[in-house]
């Protein structure tokens, strides 16, 4: 058995109704995101059922989930390896996700529902709160949660499992790149300008403002976002 993998803590999961495989979900993807299990690192299932105390199914289970989010790679009898969170990646992912989103918006706007200014508002306070709490993977979570909530609107189901993962991927990137401390606060307020062009129902100032937020998260230069403020 795999010392490294057994002597990691079981984050318990927010929901005490979860599966055991959401458990193991759960906190695998935490240690994959907070870059506490690295790039190439084999995850077998006897090693985690073990550390799990659970189903070697329950644990296949959740690492079939995890390469839904691109977060493993299973390569048959050579096991499953925690994903590489490469520069390359995620530039494309940041384009992809910029494009889906800012197209997005525009029909957003045109069939935007009574309850969306409501959802994001919440949102928006469950993202102050991780920020207080100092609690970066779940203020990143209710991020993830803010854009597909808007993007729902936009009525392209199956684009949304696209932008999840792009957006998954923007996260682990910009959590890896981390030096030092992040101010959370400001990330969960820049979300502010977002919500209020929605209000306003201005798709050109809606589209723009998207767009920038999504080109200043992480500073990859003018070779990536030509038209970014630097």
């Amino acid at each position: 058995m795999s010392d490294t993998i057994a002597s990691r803590p079981i984050r318990p999961s927010r929901n005490p109704a979860a599966s055991k495989a959401s458990t193991v979900f759960d906190s695998l993807k935490r240690d994959i995101m907070l870059g506490e299990l690295r790039a190439g690192e084999p995850l077998t299932e006897l090693d985690l059922a073990a550390r799990f105390q659970c189903s070697q199914g329950k644990v296949r289970e959740a690492l079939l989930q995890l390469q839904e989010e691109g977060l493993v790679l299973r390569q048959g009898h050579r096991g499953t390896l925690v994903s590489a969170c490469t520069v390359d990646e995620a530039v494309e992912m940041f384009r992809v996700r910029q494009q889906i989103e800012c197209n997005g918006i525009i029909r957003v706007l045109r069939y935007k529902s009574r309850t969306l200014i409501s959802d994001l508002h919440e949102i928006a306070s469950d993202m102050v709160d991780a920020a207080k709490a100092d609690d970066e993977l779940q203020l990143a979570a209710y991020d993830r949660d803010f854009h597909r909530r808007i993007f729902r609107d936009a009525d392209l189901p199956a684009l949304d499992p696209i932008l999840h993962r792009c957006l998954v991927h923007n996260h682990r990137f910009k959590i890896s790149r981390s030096i030092g401390s992040r101010d959370l606060m400001a990330t969960a307020l820049r979300h502010r300008a977002i919500m209020e062009v929605i209000e306003q129902g201005d798709v050109s100032a809606a589209t723009q403002t998207l767009r920038h937020h999504i080109m200043t998260i992480v500073d990859f230069g003018p070779t990536v976002f030509p038209d970014a403020d630097q």
